[in-house]
């Protein structure tokens, strides 16, 4: 049977199931794992460490390490389950847990432990249940009077971290994965470099896209799968970048402020701009001042996604413009990285098609421009589904 003699509505039906199989291991994005923020303060012989993290995790038993999301975890009930305990509920499963959550924190200055104490436990009120609930754990220890430097991590299991010192101008800020400990933290400035710094953030802007910003990577495959021509996909990008870096460095400078209780709705409007422009390309596939216009509209409202995640990761005093423009440099490395490899991924299986016995009915998806079609509405389609799945979840109408 050759596709030319297949109904219509039969062909359709077969490729809205298809679209379907792949969008499903996708569209678990509600328990993304997110790293913890960790504000670390020197002064009078002390360290004190104020850690924002989702308790449930490690109360659950949950290995964190190279998990992206955990309900892929085998204890995914139980996190679910700790997820609707009151505060008062879950700050007494963190105590009685907390001598081997302890064991999991190093705490060192120079060659010498600091074993550190549990010095109070602040958990919000139950919110929407499927968004994490960041705790925090307030730490201290007491160190020794050589003035030897501070070093501080966790166990890998615990997931990822992030280390910023606060109190100094130029203090130490790192992103720990892996079990990894910060280098040394000297008991004053941290002495990190511009070259340091900007390598810290031009990661970390990196890898909230590439691999954590699965709804960010299907916008811009989005903008990819529009038009094969590079114009088109030059005036997407541009006016996206734009937009994004307006609202990320408003926000970053405090002059916009969304509020966490509503930082759900923006997650939500980033869903729909995602379904919007992945059904554009399937039914209107064509340039017109309207479609970077509404680029650019969404991409205010991702600026916004990547503030938030700033704000999480914090910017150094005394090197804040650096930082900012160092995250948003790894923002556009990994966006454009997305839309290189889906360039690739295109050509090899124009090749593919190039050296493979097609019949002559088939000859055809030998042309770059049939092939890129092909693969740009069916690709549409699951993006479309996605999105639309992530909206109706963001906005609390799935269970």
């Amino acid at each position: 049977m050759t596709w030319a003699k297949v109904p219509v509505f039969q062909l359709m039906s077969r490729l809205v199931l298809a679209c379907l199989v792949i969008a499903m291991p996708l569209v678990a994005h509600a328990h993304e794992v997110q790293p913890a923020i960790s504000n670390l303060a020197i002064a009078d012989g002390a360290v004190t460490i104020d850690i924002e993290m989702a308790l449930e995790a490690p109360l659950a038993g949950i290995d964190l390490d190279g998990l992206s999301n955990t309900n892929d975890a085998e204890n995914a009930e139980l996190y679910d389950t700790l997820r609707a305990l009151g505060p008062a509920a879950l700050e007494a499963e963190l105590r009685a847990a907390w001598p081997a959550l302890q064991r999991s924190i190093t705490l060192m200055a120079g060659e010498t432990p600091v074993e550190p104490q549990l010095d109070g436990v602040t958990v919000p009120e139950i919110g929407f249940v499927e968004s994490a609930r960041p705790s925090v754990l307030r730490l201290s220890g007491t160190l020794p009077d050589d003035g030897t430097p501070v070093v501080f991590g966790w166990d890998a299991a615990l997931g990822p971290l992030v280390v910023r010192q606060q109190g100094v101008e130029a203090g130490y800020t790192g992103y720990l994965t892996g079990g990894r400990l910060s280098d040394p933290i000297p008991r004053g400035e941290a002495g990190h470099s511009a070259a340091e710094m900007a390598w810290t953030y031009l990661v970390a802007g990196f890898d909230h896209i590439i691999p954590k910003g699965l709804d960010h990577i299907l916008f811009v495959l989005g903008l990819f799968f529009f038009a094969l021509h590079w114009a088109p996909l030059l005036w997407q990008v541009t006016a996206f970048t734009l937009a994004h870096s307006v609202t990320l460095g408003l926000a970053t400078l405090g002059v916009i402020a969304i509020p966490a209780d509503w930082m759900w709705l923006v997650e939500a409007l980033i869903a729909l701009s995602i379904t919007y422009v992945a059904v554009e390309n399937v039914l209107r596939p064509a340039m017109g001042w309207l479609r970077p216009a509404v680029v650019f509209a969404f991409g205010l409202l991702h600026g916004l996604g990547f503030a938030s995640v700033l704000g999480e990761f914090g910017l150094p005093q005394g090197q804040f413009v650096l930082a900012l423009l160092a995250f948003n440099l790894g923002v556009e490395a990994g966006q454009l990285a997305v839309i290189l490899a889906a360039f690739v991924v295109i050509v090899l299986a124009r090749a593919l098609a190039e050296i493979a016995r097609l019949g002559d009915e088939e000859a055809l998806v030998r042309d770059l421009p049939v092939i890129y079609r092909a693969v740009s509405i069916v690709g549409s389609l699951v993006i479309a589904a996605v999105g639309a799945y992530w909206f109706v979840e963001r906005i609390g109408l799935l269970p």
